[in-house]
């Protein structure tokens, strides 16, 4: 079986997406759609000699097709809730890059639909698809640190990218950093701590990138640093330390877990796992090397990939999403209320959102 894609959305995301699939013998791009020309060129480019799709300036066009089998959604962020409305018209498998929505209600309507939808609607998180926190979350398996009880998250980088239109600029149009940036981050502190977040307090601000662009006039507001802290029900509590002002870093990603046996770390795109006992001084440490299968690395150290194959594993063998509409939600959640605690200057409970 050979599983045919339409894309929609040609940008930086929608072309990794392609290139990905140009990887995937049991995968094709039969087309594409973009309002923009200039998008329609990258994606016709990223399709390199393997693929010649169809080009659709309208993605209802790409919908409208009975040839297609599953859809990347990878248009701006503020877009998803309407592209996905008219997705769920049809009963084609989509996968929806990350953010799910901008908004906390946009992304609890777009779950109800989704538990109607005939097809698979998977949620575009590939940050938990990354060989070192795929080895990570196995070791955890284990219980070799026994009962986690705190996880931190370290992400010291770039600014973020330009983006067609600049539509990235605003919270208005991404949701805010804590959204846009950090949803893949949150989904991960619920993959590790395994309970229910219910309280979220954080502290941000718009300290050093942007500040000399004007966009019409407008100066961009959106934060690029922030210390988010999650409170959980178990009792459990994460931390997340974004910075994206430290591109000259060793490690973009950092992450700790610790239990009650011990502390696990791992850093990316280095790649070196250590774990330790609660004997002082003595740990182990090794390195982990990228996943077999992955053919393509792109911009998620082959994680992109490793997604595509589970979601055509799914879509063959009629299995549900991996990654639910349910964790696109808690991960917009958490975002908007950090971004709602440095605002307000208080704790955020979850159930206020949800």
């Amino acid at each position: 079986m050979t599983v045919r894609y339409g894309v929609i959305g040609t940008g930086m995301m929608g072309c990794e997406h392609i290139r990905n699939i140009v990887q995937i013998d049991s995968a094709s791009v039969v087309a594409i759609a973009d309002p923009n020309e200039r998008s329609r060129r990258w994606g016709l480019k990223a399709c390199q000699d393997k693929f010649v799709p169809d080009i659709h300036a309208d993605y209802k066009e790409l919908l409208a097709r009975t040839d297609i089998d599953a859809v990347v959604v990878a248009s701006p962020n503020f877009t998803h809730i309407d592209v996905m409305r008219d997705v769920f018209g049809t009963d084609k498998h989509v996968l929806l890059e990350k953010p799910m929505c901008t908004t906390v209600a946009d992304s609890r309507a777009l779950k109800a639909m989704a538990l109607s939808h005939v097809g698979i609607v998977w949620v575009g998180l590939e940050y938990r698809y990354m060989t070192p926190i795929m080895r990570f979350l196995d070791e955890l398996k284990e219980g070799s640190i026994g009962d986690i009880k705190m996880f931190f998250i370290r992400e010291h980088r770039f600014p973020f990218l330009k983006k067609v239109d600049d539509w990235n600029r605003f919270n208005r149009n991404s949701g805010g950093t804590l959204v846009e940036k950090c949803c893949h981050f949150f989904d991960m502190m619920n993959l590790v701590i395994k309970s229910k977040p219910i309280k979220i307090y954080a502290s941000g601000a718009q300290d050093v990138n942007h500040l000399d662009e004007r966009y019409n006039g407008e100066v961009p507001d959106i934060l690029d640093n922030a210390f988010v802290i999650v409170d959980y029900e178990n009792g459990a509590r994460a931390c997340l330390d974004l910075c994206m002002f430290a591109e000259g870093g060793r490690n973009e990603q950092e992450l700790v877990a610790t239990g009650s046996a011990g502390k696990l770390e791992v850093t990316i795109p280095e790649g070196l796992m250590t774990k330790a006992g609660r004997e002082y001084g003595k740990y182990t440490a090794q390195k982990v090397e990228l996943d077999t299968r992955v053919k393509e690395v792109g911009l998620h150290h082959g994680a992109s990939y490793l997604e595509h194959l589970d979601f055509i594993h799914s879509i063959e063998n009629l299995l549900p999403p991996k990654v639910t509409a349910e964790d696109g939600l808690l991960s917009v959640a958490m975002g908007v209320a950090a971004q709602n605690s440095i605002e307000q200057g208080v704790p955020v409970y979850l159930k206020d959102l949800l």
